[in-house]
């Protein structure tokens, strides 16, 4: 499903933004689908807002919200059907291996004018695992631009081990700007990978248009947690490939394997 150069940009980099893996035709199926899980749950009384907490945000005294919801497929086929859709595993596959399996989904939406920012962080220090297989895969149901806050890494960044954070999660915003990384400029239909190592973020959508994007967390089967945390819908799922340890992917059996093979926290 890659090239060969892509591949190796990932590789280098910690990132890579691709197209071509979704028709015009899934993706009006996979927007409608978004659509109508964000108007259930806000009909439902749902908490569906997202705003990270911390003293970053007073670079962004203006912004005002971000939308969110975990777990699409409990909510919709369609998006179950996102998960096992076989361009989608292929081109995960090429950059992790061929046994792809769910972590968790969550969707974003930012509003137009005052969408909400994101600072920079690593996605290690929410559900560190021994093996650092753990991607972050994110579709884009809307153009992406920098106006429109899009996704920004720090490009090789994976390589530099796990950071220290700063408060709540998040690297030092003196250290680390959000302004002065680089964005991950997509158009509707692509796809952006990261190391959950790469340090990523994104800024406020101040343009005139909502972005919509589908977060989706894979990890390696074979790579055990190093923590008992964020547990989700179907987590353990083979997205693709098999489970070479037997087990059924659970959040107890992935850690009974951390025990096999005796792996400590890194840091």
């Amino acid at each position: 499903m890659l090239t060969t150069e892509q591949i190796q940009f990932y590789e280098k980099n910690g990132y890579l933004v691709a197209g071509d893996i979704f028709t015009p035709d899934e993706l009006n199926r996979m927007e409608a689908a978004y659509d109508d899980i964000l108007k259930l749950r806000q009909s439902k009384g749902a908490d569906v807002g997202a705003l990270w907490g911390g003293n970053w945000q007073k670079k962004y005294p203006e912004q005002k919200k971000l939308l969110h919801t975990h777990d699409l497929q409990a909510y919709s086929a369609e998006w179950s059907r996102v998960l096992l859709h076989d361009r989608f595993t292929e081109s995960i596959a090429d950059l992790m291996g061929p046994n792809v399996q769910l972590h968790h989904t969550k969707m974003f939406l930012k509003p137009p004018r005052f969408g909400g920012a994101f600072p920079m962080h690593q996605d290690y220090h929410y559900f560190p695992h021994a093996k650092d297989s753990m991607m972050a895969v994110v579709i884009h149901l809307s153009d992406s631009t920098e106006e429109m806050g899009c996704v920004r890494v720090v490009p090789g960044s994976h390589k530099l081990g796990v950071l220290e954070t700063f408060e709540a999660k998040y690297l030092n915003p003196e250290e680390y700007p959000a302004e002065e990384a680089t964005p991950a400029v997509a158009r509707r239909g692509d796809v952006l990978f990261f190391s959950y190592l790469t340090i990523h973020g994104s800024g406020m959508n101040t343009s005139d248009t909502i972005r919509k994007t589908v977060l989706v967390q894979v990890r390696d089967p074979a790579d055990p947690p190093l923590q008992d945390v964020h547990r989700s819908h179907s987590q353990g799922l083979m997205m693709r490939g098999i489970h070479p340890l037997g087990n059924e992917g659970t959040a107890e059996a992935t850690l009974e394997d951390r025990k096999r093979v005796e792996v400590k926290p890194k840091g």
